[in-house]
């Protein structure tokens, strides 16, 4: 996976697969690096994913504020609320051997993927969604810009915990933490569908930029090799988030979320298949 062609290709499929998600691409990337560079240690893996993650992320939110589909007050409350854990995971990353970090990336994928498949909680898409009320619910109404409106009540201190552990798993998994965002933002903050893929991708930008500054302290992409890859892959990765985000307004919220769960079920069986 060395050939400028095949990783803009590669950086293309991500960015675009990632961003039609909200999950970033990172959970795509780790699996490749880990399978063409199984010498490549877990910290250097994580370091290069969360450099794609961010560049398909700010691409991505680019695309989505376009859409009018941000919630920005939730996306800047949530993503402030990772930056502790995601200084941490980076920290962390540096002692975790290589078939650790395949397996329990492994059981993340998995466990995400059957959450999905086997939860009967009905998903919103464009109706309203008030599940809660109280001091420590946010009611929020939201217009896109094809003038669909969205409204939806959400627990501002559920959705802050649980950023706190996205934060921590993001740069310890190099998996941007879509992945784990997005069902979150859904199924137990109550969010249509639309608008957690696109606020996902906005805490995203923030919380992988933070996890990027923190490598590049510790200096890992000095190495030329590590950041010619990293070069092509965002060349590719740019535009592919542009396409996905494109693509996310006509395809069907459940689709969305289905395809998630297929993406996180095969990667995860590879990974701990590939460890046993």
């Amino acid at each position: 996976m060395d050939n400028p062609i095949v990783l803009l290709l590669a950086g293309f499929l991500i960015g675009t697969l990632g961003t039609l998600i909200g999950a970033g691409g990172g959970f795509l990337l780790v699996p490749l690096l880990l399978f063409t560079h199984p010498g490549m240690s877990p910290e250097l893996v994580t370091a290069v994913s969360l450099v794609i993650v961010a560049c398909n992320a700010v691409s991505g939110s680019i695309a989505y504020a376009r859409s009018g589909r941000i919630d920005y007050k939730a996306g800047l409350l949530f993503a402030a609320a990772t930056i502790p854990g995601s200084v941490l995971g980076v920290y962390v990353t540096k002692h975790i051997p290589a078939n650790t970090f395949n397996v329990l990336f492994g059981i993340i994928l998995l466990l995400l993927a059957v959450f999905l498949f086997l939860k009967k909680q009905k998903v919103v898409f464009f109706s309203e969604s008030t599940n809660g009320n109280g001091k420590y619910f946010k009611h929020h109404t939201l217009t896109d810009k094809g003038n669909v409106q969205y409204s939806y009540s959400y627990n501002q201190y559920t959705g802050i915990s649980i950023s706190v552990i996205v934060g921590f798993l993001s740069p310890l998994l190099g998996i941007g933490g879509g992945i784990i965002h997005v069902p979150a933002l859904v199924h137990w903050l109550h969010f249509p569908v639309y608008i957690a893929t696109a606020t996902s991708h906005f805490i995203l930008a923030i919380m992988a930029t933070v996890s990027v500054v923190m490598h590049a302290l510790q200096g890992n992409y000095n190495d030329p090799y590590i950041l010619n890859m990293i070069i092509w892959l965002a060349v590719g990765v740019v535009p592919g988030a542009q396409v996905g985000a494109m693509l996310s307004h006509k395809i069907k919220g459940d689709i969305i979320v289905k395809a998630l769960a297929v993406c996180l079920a095969l990667v995860g069986l590879r990974l701990l298949l590939g460890n046993v």
